[in-house]
């Protein structure tokens, strides 16, 4: 392989990645967009945390917390499947290297960068993985707060700081379920190196592009804006 061809290829990884991070960093990190769906999320799990405290029966609150549980363990689960396909790809690199050169949209590539290819999405379902399995524990982190939180049916200090932190918790939970997702998003976007080096990038790009429609245009998110206006 060429030094331009490495450097091609460095090149669309780094931009790569700092497309990922610039989306994580504008719709989950510090620089958040306000008017994001993730954003008025936020507010709608603090006043949702607020209510906890005033209920008695906590029946219905349960089930919704026990569905977002069992949607990271299933998606944990999920990855560890998609890791032990990728890493028996890279066992069997030399037979799937040759059954992928031998198709025309593909361009052809040394057997070292296929594999170099393979390990960058094995890389991307590791951090998946971990990101859904710290969900899962700051899922139980949430489940103690909740259990030791005093019901308090009249506004106070007290409950104020007890809502706030359930939903510190509870926030930081759903932000990595929602990573370990994008992990998925950028994971398929991955699938583009395999064709050529700018198919990678524009996969990144029409991802984000994608993901960004759904955070300020689509229906759930305008709804939501609305329902965090009254509620807020």
């Amino acid at each position: 392989m060429s030094a331009d061809s490495v450097a091609v290829n460095v090149g669309a990884i780094i931009l790569y990645f700092l497309i990922w991070i610039a989306y994580e960093a504008f719709f989950d990190g510090p620089l958040r967009r306000p008017r994001s769906l993730n954003a008025k999320m936020i507010v709608v799990r603090e006043a949702w945390m607020a209510r906890i405290l005033e209920r008695e029966n906590l029946m219905v609150d349960a089930n919704l917390i026990g569905h977002s549980i069992h949607t990271a363990t299933f998606f944990a689960s999920t990855t560890v499947l998609a890791l032990a396909g990728l890493l028996g790809i890279l066992g069997s690199s030399d037979r799937v290297y040759a059954a992928v050169s031998s198709i025309s949209m593909f361009i052809a590539v040394n057997q070292t960068l296929f594999e170099w290819k393979i390990a960058l999405l094995v890389g991307i379902f590791v951090y998946t993985f971990f990101k859904f399995t710290w969900a899962l524990r700051q899922f139980n982190y949430f489940c103690a707060i909740i259990g030791s939180a005093p019901r308090v049916p009249t506004v106070s200090p007290e409950r104020t700081k007890h809502a706030a932190a359930m939903a510190t918790v509870i926030g930081q939970a759903i932000a990595n379920v929602n990573a370990g997702f994008r992990g998925y998003y950028f994971g398929f976007a991955a699938l583009g190196w395999i064709a050529h080096p700018a198919v990678l990038v524009v996969s990144a790009l029409f991802t984000v592009f994608i993901l960004a429609r759904r955070q300020f245009s689509s229906p759930a998110a305008a709804a939501i804006r609305d329902y965090a206006g009254w509620v807020g």
